[in-house]
């Protein structure tokens, strides 16, 4: 069961840190909660999956620049 627990606060530790990265950690609840749902729509590769993934590796990357 612990394990389980900290499997889980890790996962939300991380999706914390993207919303944070996204500039997002100001911003209402629910509007972020509809934006998730949003996403949650598109059909994995699809074009506009693809579109949106690339983004995101994108800002992955220029984050780890950012650091070094």
């Amino acid at each position: 069961m612990a394990v389980e627990r900290k499997r889980e606060a890790r996962q939300k530790f991380l999706l914390g840190g993207i919303v944070v990265k996204a500039g997002l950690s100001n911003v209402d609840r629910a509007f972020l909660l509809g934006g998730l749902l949003e996403l949650a729509r598109i059909v994995p590769g699809s074009a506009e999956h693809q579109r949106l993934r690339d983004i995101g590796i994108d800002a992955f990357k220029a984050s780890s620049l950012d650091t070094v």
